[in-house]
């Protein structure tokens, strides 16, 4: 059986107040040009199909469009599950009308141990859950963590393995090893990122979602689908796509990578620079981008300016201001201040990396005397 395997759609998600639908409509388009031409037998999709549990009006309407595009009318089998950023009991309405169009949505645990039948192949669809739902369901007070609960879960999947059949598993959480992006979720809930992948071997392939970067991890036989869209500026250099999956007796993945109808770059360079057709008519102004200036003076009007020429622009940033990010982490010690000129010597060296010319100082000097005066 051949499956294509994405996850982390986020539908109706926005970047920075810039709303997406568009680009994710392009993105399930180039999905389904996709399927068509490696004739896949169903589409697997391992969560957060929504961005929120309470979701826009025209986020739903989009995501109920691509089902009729892709179950209706394609005819694709599809193997979805909710993930941390969708709202399970939500997405359940509907449920047993939508399996009865080979249309499979999972959104509670105990539907996990039911597999589901393609072909010579049985899929094991686990939505995202936290330790307390598994703790309920096997009358385990002991179950406490995400690992042991995954323990217990596993084995209870076995039961139903029958020998003559390969086995997918479609989940949504971390396995021990993944890296994270600046788009998900910050919080680990229930210990995420400590589910041994060795739990998993007794799959076939493990469809996993959550995590945004397809090299999030390299199991023998799990991958991360990653998002169709670039949703941070830490995930700038990823390729997005989705994996083509032969599950046989032998089990094969491949990358596909998949174009962008508006890409996210980071633009560092000066404001003359980029106010230069000769610099601008080189680029995709229309992409989405995150602009670090590296000019130190005062730009009237910058973003005004700038927009004129790029207009999705999500991000803007002093290339010198970098450091401070950095220097908060850092454990100082306090700092006696014995006079305002050495308090703002101390600020703008920390600020710019660099210290206070003599004529700046000179500058201050005379500020500052010039203000207690009006003081007194």
């Amino acid at each position: 059986m051949k499956f294509l395997h994405t996850g982390d759609w986020h539908i109706g998600k926005k970047l920075n107040g810039f709303d997406l639908l568009e680009e994710q409509r392009y993105a399930f388009e180039q999905v389904m040009k996709l399927a068509a031409t490696e004739k896949v037998d169903g589409i697997i999709i391992a969560g957060d199909l929504y961005d929120r549990t309470v979701p826009a009006v025209e986020a739903v309407e989009l995501f109920n469009q691509m089902l009729i595009d892709m179950n209706l009318k394609a005819a694709y089998p599809v193997f979805a599950i909710s993930g941390n950023h969708d709202s399970a009991t939500r997405l359940e309405t509907g449920g047993p009308w939508f399996e009865a169009l080979n249309f499979h949505l999972h959104t509670r645990l105990e539907q996990a141990f039911r597999p589901v039948e393609c072909g010579d192949v049985q899929l094991y669809l686990l939505p995202y859950f936290e330790p307390f739902e598994a703790r309920q369901y096997f009358q385990d007070d002991s179950i406490r963590s995400i690992d042991v609960a995954m323990e217990a879960v596993i084995a209870e999947m076995r039961k139903s393995f029958q020998g003559d059949k390969q086995q997918v598993l479609v989940a949504h959480f971390f396995v021990a090893g993944s890296s994270t992006s600046d788009s998900e979720t910050k919080v680990t809930v229930g210990g995420l990122d400590v589910v041994p992948l060795a739990l998993l071997s007794d799959f076939d392939y493990v469809a996993l979602g959550h995590l945004h970067y397809k090299n999030a991890l390299n199991g023998a036989n799990a991958r991360y689908s990653g998002s169709l869209l670039k949703y941070s500026t830490s995930e700038v250099n990823q390729p997005k796509g989705v994996w083509i999956v032969d599950v046989g007796h032998e089990t094969t993945f491949d990358f596909v990578e998949l174009p962008f109808l508006r890409d996210l770059n980071v633009l560092e360079t000066d404001f003359a620079t980029l106010m230069d057709p000769a610099y601008y008519d080189t680029i995709q102004r229309d992409n989405y981008l995150a602009i670090s200036l590296t000019d130190r003076g005062v730009i009237p009007n910058v973003m005004t300016q700038l927009r004129t020429i790029y207009p999705r622009i999500i991000q803007l940033e002093r290339a010198f201001g970098r450091d401070i990010k950095q220097a908060s982490r850092k454990t100082t010690e306090a700092i006696q201040v014995t006079s305002p000129t050495e308090l703002f010597a101390n600020y703008f060296s920390e600020t710019t990396g660099e210290p206070l010319s003599e004529k700046q100082v000179a500058w201050l000097e005379a500020e500052i005397s010039q203000i207690e005066k009006g003081e007194q």
